[in-house]
């Protein structure tokens, strides 16, 4: 087999030598005066190095695990840790805007909400933590970003008992994150069903936000199996819920509709900030009992959350939403929301 370059095609044969010294001079020159083309090759060479200088720098993101920094290729807990083994632990996502967390204090009373309701005692202050937080974003240099903060239960034995654990760890990732394609948010959204129901509240309230996502990853797995990023869930008594990873909204007559805590949705972040920017607005805002018709027949639909922000919704299951398009008050809260993020 021809093995191109390697020394022995230069040697005893006088007609590659020469070959290959021409190959050299050639190289030679169009380093000296580059062509056209060249350029392109070293802009190309250029843009590849940009490319691997990001990703350089982004294996060097640090990690805060219970207070200390360190490379995310070093960032470890033990495989015994429960929040691994069996989901237990909770978690926040939050957004960085401007340097700034958005809505800091909201997420962190989530958070040990959530720990509380499955009694697991948080090892730090939310003093502490917010400052961690912040510590972590600036040693990560963001100013636009999304932070990942869970809570485990703690390394222990291989049973379910968490009285056999110890050691609670806590672990602030501070990374970019882009949930859906820009595009996305001035086309809209086409979702489906999911035949997969939210938690049923008296098995696992869904207003803990726990390390457990299963039941989301599922439905989420219909969606994408049927050409959706997104995925509609409906509660245990047929009526809508959320969406994998989002709260939904409707808009319909002038009105600003959105499923109530009962219905079995976690309590969103950014769902709380729409209403209070629906509100503003002059819309009427309720909160209230919604089935798949009320979704169907709608004018306006979109979805709300910290990684999503506000993403508009023109076709669920096949049916176009009001015009098929994404409406004006979409649209208004859209760019209300944008203006309170930097704002805040």
């Amino acid at each position: 087999m021809p093995r191109g370059n390697e020394p022995s095609d230069f040697a005893g044969r006088g007609s590659s030598a020469l070959g290959g010294r021409r190959a050299i001079r050639s190289t030679v020159t169009s380093i000296i005066a580059p062509t056209p083309d060249a350029f392109g090759v070293a802009l190309s060479s250029l843009a590849w190095r940009r490319a691997q200088l990001i990703e350089t720098l982004r294996m060097s993101l640090q990690v805060n695990i219970n207070g200390t920094l360190v490379p995310k290729e070093d960032a470890k807990i033990s495989v015994y840790d429960h929040g691994l083994l069996y989901g237990d632990g909770v978690f926040e996502g939050l957004r960085i805007y401007s340097g700034r967390i958005f809505r800091l204090q909201e997420h962190l009373d989530r958070l040990w909400e959530s720990a509380t309701a499955i009694l697991l005692t948080i090892p730090m202050t939310k003093e502490r933590m917010a400052d961690e937080m912040n510590r972590t974003v600036a040693a990560n240099g963001l100013v636009d970003g999304y932070i990942r903060l869970l809570v485990t239960r703690g390394a222990g034995s291989l049973g379910l008992d968490p009285n056999r654990t110890s050691d609670p760890q806590i672990i602030i990732i501070a990374d970019k994150i882009s949930l859906y394609p820009p595009e996305f948010y001035e086309t809209g959204l086409e979702i489906v069903t999911a035949s997969t129901i939210r938690n049923h509240p008296a098995a696992l309230s869904p207003r803990i936000k726990s390390l457990n996502y299963l039941n989301n990853i599922l439905a989420k797995i219909e969606g994408l199996r049927a050409g959706c990023v997104e995925a509609l869930m409906l509660n245990h008594q047929g009526e809508v819920a959320e969406c994998t990873g989002d709260n939904i909204f409707l808009v319909k007559r002038g009105e600003l509709l959105t499923p109530s805590v009962d219905a079995g949705i976690l309590e969103g972040i950014t769902r709380g900030v729409v209403i209070e920017l629906g509100r503003a607005a002059g819309l009427t805002v309720r909160e209230t009992t919604l089935t798949r018709h009320d979704v169907y027949t709608a004018d306006e639909c979109f979805l709300t959350g910290s990684a999503a922000e506000v993403v508009p919704v023109v076709k669920v299951d096949q049916r176009p939403i009001g015009s098929g398009t994404v409406g004006p008050v979409t649209r208004d809260l859209i760019a209300r929301f944008k203006a309170e993020v930097r704002r805040a």
